[in-house]
Order: C-alpha cells, then structure tokens, then sequence
C-alpha cells in the first residue's frame, strides 16, 4: 500500500538529512491527523513540490501540528521536455477535471485562457475563487499521483499572453479540428519546453489560429474524433509524452 503524501513547501529549503526532524503546520497538519488519523509510529511520505521529498515516520501529533523524523530523503530533477497545457476556460466544473488529469499525466503548468469563444468568464471574485479552485485540484492530484513536481497553475491569460508563451517554446502546438497535419507527425524534443494549446467548447477563431501559428506552433489534429475541451489537453500531452525520454 503506498504511503500517504503531504505537501509541506518549505521542505526544501534547506533539504534535510535522514535522522531530522520535520514540523508540519497548518491545514496540512489538521488534514493528516483530524481527517486521515495519522498517529504517532506510522510512516509517511512530505514533499515540498519541487523536487525533494522525505519518507518519514510520525513522531508527535497536535490538533494542527506534525512532527516527522525523517527516515530517507529523494531528490529528483525537474522532468524534461516540460509540457505547459494553456486550457481554453470550459463550462461548468470541466476546468477542474482538467486541471485533475493533465496534474496526473505529468504537466508542468496549466495556463488558463479567456479565448474568445470560452462559454465561462472569470471576472471579479470568480475569477479568484476559479483560479483557487484550480489550484487546489492541482495540488490534491500531484499528491494522489505521487508527483515530486506539482504543477504551477497561473492566472488567467489573454490570447496575448498565450502568444507570448507559444513564441518562447521549443516546440508549440495548437490543436484544431480544421488541421490536417497530426500531431503524431510532429517531432518532439528531448528537451526544453513544450507548450499545448486547447481551445474550448466553441472552437478557436480563425485569428487565434492564425496568431498562435504566425508566433510558431503547429496546429494539428488527434484523430478523426472530436474530444471535449477537458479531454483533449491530456490526450494530446500523453501522444507527445510517449515520444520522449520521460516515457520510454
């Protein structure tokens, strides 16, 4: 049975050594006492998110406190290529099963997009309480996946914005139902950044099309069928995942 997983963000910072011990605080803490009943002898699993994680054994609980010693530390560098999915914002709680799948899948980053044709708004408080609600997807998927790098999900973008992203990759595609060049035809690099575009439920605009391919990606399709929003990203990211050093 794997052991449970809690984020503690300051882990890293420094790195500690086997026999250290690891105060945890906070809703984390309350989490793994109140709601998992974590208990003093059992063994478990911190990582800070970026990269180090510890396998400790607990040796104190508080109603929101933990105190691990640390049995045996991993640090891992960050995956190569890194996938960064800018996901056209969708309907209803489709956005979040987004953000779950591409977290699990292994992307680096989820770019939110207000693309012209997104049914969903994020203004005002919504569009704060959408992004926190994204976040903490992401940061509960990274831990049920067992990631060592959570993803960074990023405030929301203008198509501006995801011009900029799409010049600055290795490599940027754009899916699109229109394309007739598939995605499998593309070649991956080994390393660098990779950078998937997915619109929403409506479909891209001719402009957004053209801007995204005039600063360098790739518009491509996956097959003859038509994927919602909310599948598309993940579907696409594992095609290009299967072809790198990452998966092989």
């Amino acid at each position: 049975m794997s052991l449970p997983v809690h984020l503690v963000p300051s882990l890293g910072n420094p790195a500690p050594a086997a026999g250290d011990r690891v105060e945890v605080e906070g809703d984390e803490a309350h989490h793994a006492v109140a709601v998992r009943r974590t208990r003093v002898g059992e063994r478990l699993v911190l990582t800070d998110g970026a990269g180090t994680s510890v396998t400790g054994t607990v040796a104190e609980t508080g109603k929101r406190r933990l105190a691990v010693v640390v049995d045996a530390v991993d640090v891992v560098p960050e995956p190569s290529p890194a996938i960064t999915v800018v996901q056209a914002l969708p309907k209803g709680d489709r956005g979040e099963l987004a953000v779950e799948v591409l977290t699990e899948v292994g992307v680096a980053e989820v770019v939110p997009w207000a693309a012209s044709r997104s049914v969903a708004v994020w203004k005002g408080e919504r569009a704060e309480k959408s992004l926190a609600r994204w976040r903490a997807t992401a940061r509960e998927a990274a831990k049920q996946a067992r990631r060592s790098w959570h993803p960074v999900v990023t405030p929301l973008a203008s198509t501006a914005d995801v011009v900029r992203l799409v010049a600055g990759a290795d490599l940027a595609v754009v899916l699109h139902e229109a394309s007739t060049s598939p995605l499998a035809a593309i070649a991956v690099p080994a390393s660098g950044r990779v950078v998937v575009v997915v619109g929403p439920e409506g479909g891209l605009s001719d402009d957004e099309v053209a801007a995204l391919v005039a600063a360098g990606a790739h518009g491509v399709r996956l097959g003859a069928e038509v994927l919602r929003t909310s599948t598309a990203g993940v579907v696409a990211v594992g095609a290009l995942l299967a072809r790198t050093p990452r998966w092989s």
